[in-house]
């Protein structure tokens, strides 16, 4: 390998390890105008195992606001076309923003209040629907297949995220009910279901629970070996659960991380693992809640994080011991991440009213 390959790559690990001391909550310009000083101190190691991750020339971007967006979910990479899809549940519409010119268009209105967006290993497009209760496919032809709609003769309550498995292409699917609370991001109506996660298969179509143990299912992603199924809890749980992947059910389910997090003395960031160990620290934050999640290849889990503020809302990234290493802050609340990219080393987040992406040295374990 070229010398000055490894000397600059050492240069920006450095220089993005040394800027994490100097992170501050001082307002950025997050319309572009002005540019952001390396390295982006809103890219924050709570654990020297994240240095790596960071890159030391490049910032976190917003690639898309506005004042009619209301509420962003559902981001979701398309490699053939490389584009990404997002949702804006209560204004019923899907959102395409197109990699080669920073576009951004009106993919698909209405769209039944999508929430969680996702691709199968044949390109198909599979949405989940707040407002029809359902899970759905686009086919090639732009025609619309319902995947599920009921179980044990009853609708479900309003599926919310969906992941599809690499090796037998089932689909794997949260039922929290948040689109049948109210109108806003659906139909209101009762819930006929305990909140659950679901597997559809892909040959039988057949619709199996394959967990209840969980207050408000919502984001859900495989350990990149498959053999783990990760799950966030939005509601009382406040943490993410993971569960061993045997067939077509799940093991031995524990917690695997909590969103409960310390603050540092000042309160624009999390507390590093440092001074955690120091006790040099404040009282315990109100616990915040994951929404989507995703895993790399080395195992680690992207968080969203919000519903706390400034210095907790962004991203926070575990472990696969479960430790939370790694922050990424955000002015917005955080509902959704996924990898993309041509080296699918870029993480797209939507929060709130907006777009927001940064390039990493991770990769995402699965195509969306």
């Amino acid at each position: 390998m070229n010398k000055t390959h490894i000397d600059r790559r050492n240069f920006l690990t450095t220089a993005a390890v040394a800027g994490a001391g100097l992170a501050t909550a001082a307002a950025r310009d997050w319309a572009g105008k002005n540019p952001t000083r390396y390295p982006d101190p809103d890219l924050i190691s709570l654990d020297p195992r994240f240095d790596k991750y960071k890159i030391g020339n490049t910032p976190v971007q917003r690639l898309y606001t506005s004042p009619n967006a209301l509420w962003t979910e559902g981001c979701a990479w398309n490699g053939v076309g490389r584009y990404l899809v997002f949702s804006d549940i209560p204004n019923d519409l899907q959102l395409r923003w197109v990699e080669d010119d920073n576009r951004v268009t009106v993919f698909r209105k209405p769209s039944g209040n999508s929430n969680g967006n996702t691709f199968d290993y044949r390109g198909r497009q599979i949405s989940c629907q707040h407002g029809h209760r359902r899970v759905v496919r686009y086919e090639y032809d732009g025609t619309e297949t319902v995947l599920a709609a009921t179980f044990d003769d009853k609708p479900f309550n309003a599926p919310n995220d969906a992941v599809v498995h690499r090796g037998d292409d089932s689909i794997w699917f949260t039922d929290p009910g948040y689109g049948s609370l109210s109108d806003y991001e659906g139909n209101k109506g009762p819930l006929e279901l305990k909140e659950a996660v679901y597997r559809i298969d892909a040959k039988s179509g057949k619709i199996t629970k394959v967990t209840d143990d969980i207050h408000k299912p919502n984001g859900l992603c495989f350990s990149p070996d498959l053999s783990q199924l990760y799950v966030s809890d939005s509601g009382t749980g406040k943490n993410i659960k993971v569960w061993n992947v045997d067939g077509v059910k799940l093991k031995n389910g524990k917690e695997f991380a909590s969103m409960k997090a310390l603050k540092a003395q000042g309160g624009d960031r999390l507390a590093t693992t440092k001074e955690l160990a120091q006790k040099n620290t404040p009282s315990l934050m109100a616990a915040g809640g994951a929404d989507g999640i995703r895993a790399d290849v080395d195992g680690n889990i992207w968080a969203s994080a919000g519903w706390v503020g400034a210095g907790y809302d962004g991203v926070h990234t575990f472990a696969p011991n479960g430790d939370r290493i790694g922050q990424i802050r955000l002015p917005e609340i955080c509902s959704n991440v996924c990898f993309g990219g041509r080296k699918r080393n870029r993480l797209f987040m939507t929060a709130s009213q907006s777009l927001y992406a940064v390039y990493t040295n991770a990769t995402g374990a699965h195509i969306t």
